[in-house]
């Protein structure tokens, strides 16, 4: 007997120290912010996991680039929920009175049109939207970096957040600071070389390459800066929880 409860006693000392190191990393990891808002899911510590690695050791890393030769022929457009009565008035008016509305976590809350952002700084990129779901395509985005348009209404300190909103009222995501800020984050307003088609986002879709594609959600209409996630939906930072979809999609 004495033998089993030394063996128990040593066991039940690895099992303590084990949990008090994992709360300890666990503290560490949210002090950090190397904790998706989602970690207390069945999926946490694999996404956990792959996040902090991401942003430990990728956090400037960029995604792939293809030569224009590599442009998809046919992209496909997944299909859409249908348009509101005021995304069709928009669409009549060739969305000339289309906003971006932009508050939170700023020092000069903006209502931008997309005239306002095709006058400021152009980008293009040949990138892939990969689905989740298993198809791609390759296509030539152009658009205003995410970064420039947030460095133009003055981040505050406190940002650590980015929520982003569809005219599809049930479509929302957000991403960190950091993916925000990345200098491959694009308000896209162009495809191909002609405006955003309706069928892939137009007239605006935010284009996050590093990750799968439904976190480049289209049709944006509304960005809000945050400390925290608690309080937009049910706290794990997107609409797509409930299909088990993780926050964190990098590739």
């Amino acid at each position: 007997m004495s033998g089993i409860t030394r063996r128990a006693l040593v066991a039940s000392g690895v099992v303590a120290a084990g949990a008090t190191v994992g709360s300890a990393l666990i503290a560490a990891g949210r002090r950090f912010g190397l904790v998706p808002p989602d970690a207390s899911g069945i999926y946490g510590p694999g996404e956990t996991l792959s996040y902090a690695a991401h942003r430990l050791f990728g956090r400037h890393a960029l995604a792939r680039e293809f030569p224009r030769s590599m442009i998809s022929a046919k992209p496909f457009a997944n299909s859409i929920s249908p348009p509101t009565d005021t995304f069709k008035r928009h669409q009549a008016e060739n969305f000339v009175n289309w906003r971006l509305k932009m508050y939170g976590h700023i020092a000069r809350p903006a209502s931008l049109s997309l005239a306002e952002l095709r006058a400021m700084e152009v980008r293009s990129q040949i990138t892939e939207v990969t689905c989740e779901e298993g198809w791609s395509y390759v296509a030539e985005w152009t658009g205003t970096p995410l970064s420039t348009v947030l460095e133009s209404v003055g981040l505050r300190p406190t940002a650590r957040y980015l929520v982003y909103y569809s005219s599809d009222p049930d479509w929302w995501e957000s991403i960190d600071i950091d993916e925000a800020m990345h200098s491959q984050t694009l308000l896209a307003w162009g495809m191909n070389g002609a405006d955003l088609p309706v069928p892939f986002g137009g007239p605006l879709r935010l284009r996050v390459p590093r990750q799968l594609g439904y976190k480049s959600v289209k049709f944006l209409n509304r960005l809000v800066v945050t400390d925290s996630l608690e309080g937009f939906g049910p706290g794990t930072g997107q609409s797509a929880v409930n299909d088990g979809y993780s926050w964190y999609a990098g590739i």
